[in-house]
């Protein structure tokens, strides 16, 4: 894919969602590290309902230290792989609380080293907190971006380092979440809505092109 449809493509994209962000529901950079712990192998929308209990209960990382696992385990259970989350994020919240005073850190690797914490969760934090330009790259845009050869990778890593070189710097803070919402409503994995599709006439999907060109 050329670079001038590069631009485009993310044009028509922040054209079509000007406001794109998190569909996680916060109210402090601490609560959306919480919320992006237990996002891993889960929707946000039971992240969300799970989340809404949890921070009735205890809001900062003080009060989430204090609470038992098996308080923890109560208000998130209806999310997968509930019973490791519930320890990461009380020794999460803990650590953040004992050496940050309840403050998270603009620092990657002491964010990667967190319990539950890594580069993917990572990235969510230091773009949608600090304003970083990096992309976090989940099933969605793994997905979108191989499918319509925005940027091809065997794994995770390689896209999001072909993301970052190749998205158009003045995108670049907000590709996260432009890539996220169109792969996640419009590009979905099975049936992707693509008579809905803002940037149709640009993809460069193996469903209309026999070979696809390396990026």
């Amino acid at each position: 894919m050329n670079p001038k449809k590069r631009i485009e493509i993310f044009s028509l994209l922040k054209q079509s969602t000007p406001n794109a962000k998190t569909e996680l529901i916060y109210s402090s950079p601490f609560q959306l590290l919480i919320a992006v712990i237990l996002s891993a192998q889960s929707t946000d929308k039971s992240v969300n309902k799970a989340t809404k209990k949890l921070f009735h209960a205890a809001s900062s990382a003080k009060e989430l230290s204090k609470l038992s696992i098996e308080t923890v385990e109560t208000y998130i259970k209806t999310i997968g792989l509930y019973k490791t989350k519930a320890k990461n994020i009380i020794l999460t919240s803990k650590f953040i609380e004992e050496n940050y005073e309840g403050a998270i850190p603009h620092d990657r690797s002491l964010l990667e080293s967190l319990p539950g914490v890594g580069r993917k969760t990572a990235n969510v934090i230091l773009n949608t907190i600090f304003g970083d330009p990096v992309i976090a790259v989940d099933t969605h845009i793994f997905r979108l971006a191989n499918r319509i050869n925005l940027a091809t990778g065997r794994n995770p890593l390689e896209v999001e380092k072909r993301l970052t070189k190749l998205t158009p710097k003045e995108y670049l803070v907000d590709a996260h979440h432009l890539l996220i919402l169109h792969g996640r409503y419009v590009c979905k994995a099975k049936n992707p809505s693509c008579s809905k599709c803002i940037i149709f006439d640009l993809c460069e999907s193996n469903k209309k092109t026999k070979k696809v060109s390396p990026s």
